[in-house]
């Protein structure tokens, strides 16, 4: 076939290095961008494959998010505007370590394992950080998506968000949303002026953001769409890539590990913060209070605002939907409880990754998730949205449960469902703050976080730790479990659990008591637990100064 002479002919421009192996793991393919090249040219490839498989519109975007500005990844994009299903991650992985010269043999494979009509029509949408090595790379996408007689549409600088919002609305035909950067704009900020415009004694201090955009793709997108806000909401953007490095001493990911504003920003006590991570899917807020003392509120707080809130319109308008909220294991057990016995709310564990909780939010009318990380969105199923729908254009209703009604269907159309969206999750913050009447500060009191602290230990084999219960417990090795039992009940309020890392040779270790004291003891604890049951490497782990 005159397909796969091109394809050969073309893969020869992207060669894969000697021995190079990568997994396709939780944020599809990351490593340094230089050995990165060949990846790309077989992701264009294997999003043709999937186009032709789907008959629909499939999204690559080449970003490595939170990580240094040399990394890069990429990231496929399935028909809803959702993660790509496991079994092609699968594909994606054995593409991409296949040897050149089985290159073809490889994706033969994957046409006859899926019955892929060669002749249907392809289409693949291609989007790229602001990372110097990502105009090169998102060219090797479109070589390989050309390669297999693809049709594709380069959109350019986007956040991933923006991709997966293009993808979805492409192939609900636009009922989702207009599949531009413009339309995206538009529905959101459209969204967010409704929701705020009843909202009439709001100061401009209540109107201001301080907003660090880690120097990448989110600050450029955030500049863009300023206009349509229509100084509803007055943006103060730091690190905006002007000058500093992507990710660097910035961003969310370095807020909340190290639990301290990024540099490059200037805080007043009290003013309102939030930082996006290099390619904006993720949004923690915070502050500093008068003592110069720093509050961090990450995706537990948001998940508890936002679902409160949601829960107080459900009730509002007498709609009797389930909702649950969606953590995984790293979600502080105080926000846990709060949910559980204050809101009675449904509350659902899952294993870390978000394609885990997005899929268990699917299963309510209403889902909210988020990791703690800040990466997490809201999910309705399609009945709620028509009864939503339906009830705001009842004219037989009264005042409260129509007013209930309008801000719920507005809640709907700021909130970006196919993945987690850091502008739309900061549009949604920023509302429930205005319809509330709240300052950060009181949002911070809903609950107080129980101290906690996360450490990793280095292994010979990651693999020897086996967990269940939503990665709660360790299975193997035997008798570690049992230790971590035991050290557990030294402390007050205590719990703590072990997962191996998904990235590297290493074990992480979290841990949570009633004083930041025990919480450290405990982890070290459970450090030197994992390091002598599970084959540490190195020097013994040392207690935090």
């Amino acid at each position: 076939m005159a397909q796969f002479q091109e394809v050969s002919k073309q893969s020869s421009l992207h060669p894969k290095p000697a021995g190079l192996v990568l997994q396709y793991g939780t944020a599809g393919f990351r490593t340094n961008a230089k050995q990165l090249d060949h990846i790309m040219f077989r992701m264009g490839l294997l999003a043709t494959l999937r186009s032709k498989k789907t008959k629909a519109t499939i999204g690559v975007m080449v970003t490595a998010s939170h990580n240094p500005e040399e990394d890069n990844g990429v990231k496929l994009i399935d028909p809803m505007g959702e993660m790509v299903t496991p079994d092609w991650e699968g594909y994606a992985t054995q593409l991409a370590n296949a040897d050149q010269e089985d290159l073809l043999t490889a994706l033969k494979d994957i046409i006859e394992k899926e019955a892929i009509n060669m002749s249907q029509e392809a289409d693949v949408f291609v989007g790229k950080d602001t990372r110097s090595s990502s105009a090169s790379l998102s060219q090797a996408v479109l070589d390989g998506v050309s390669a297999l007689d693809g049709h594709s549409k380069d959109y350019g600088l986007v956040t991933t968000p923006q991709l997966h919002y293009m993808v979805c609305c492409q192939n609900t035909q636009g009922k989702y949303g207009e599949a531009t950067v413009e339309g995206y704009y538009r529905k959101f900020c459209q969204a967010f002026i409704q929701l705020t415009k009843n909202t009439s004694n709001r100061t401009d201090d209540q109107k201001h953001l301080c907003l660090d955009g880690a120097n990448g793709i989110g600050a450029l997108k955030v500049r863009e769409m300023e206009s349509h806000l229509k100084k509803e909401l007055q943006i103060s953007l730091f690190n905006d890539g002007s000058k500093g490095k992507l990710n660097h001493q910035c961003g969310a990911d370095f807020v909340k590990v190290q639990q301290k504003p990024p540099t490059g920003i200037e805080i007043n006590p009290g003013e309102r913060c939030c930082s996006f991570d290099g390619d904006a899917d993720r949004v923690v807020y915070y502050y500093t209070d008068s003592e110069g003392t720093f509050h961090l509120l990450d995706g537990d707080k948001m998940a508890t605002l936002i679902s409160t809130f949601l829960k107080e319109l459900l009730t509002q308008a007498g709609l009797d939907l389930k909702i649950a909220v969606v953590q995984t294991a790293y979600a502080n057990g105080s926000s846990t409880h709060y949910l559980e016995n204050t809101m009675k709310v449904i509350v659902r564990c899952t294993k870390t990754g978000v394609k885990h909780l997005h899929h268990v939010a699917q299963e309510f009318d209403v889902g909210v998730y988020f990791e703690a990380n800040g990466h997490g969105t809201v999910l309705f199923s399609k009945a709620a949205e028509e009864k939503i729908q339906q009830l705001a254009e009842d004219p037989n209703i009264n005042d409260e449960r129509k007013r209930a009604a309008l801000l719920l269907k507005n809640t709907i159309n700021v909130i970006n469902q196919t993945v987690g969206d850091a502008i739309s999750d900061m549009l949604l913050i920023e509302a429930i703050l205005a319809i509330k009447g709240m300052t950060v500060q009181q949002w911070e009191t809903i609950y107080s976080d129980l101290p906690n602290r996360q450490l990793k230990v280095k292994v010979s084999d990651r693999r020897v730790i086996d967990t269940t219960d939503a990665e709660r417990r360790a299975v193997s090795p035997a008798g570690l479990q049992e230790a971590i039992d035991n050290l557990v009940k030294k402390y007050r309020q205590a719990r703590s659990f072990v997962r191996p890392s998904g990235t590297e040779d290493v074990v992480r270790v979290y841990a949570e008591a009633d004083t930041q004291e025990s919480a450290d003891a405990l982890a070290h604890e459970v450090s030197l637990a994992v390091y002598h049951l599970a084959g540490g490497v190195g020097d013994e782990p040392k207690l935090l100064h």
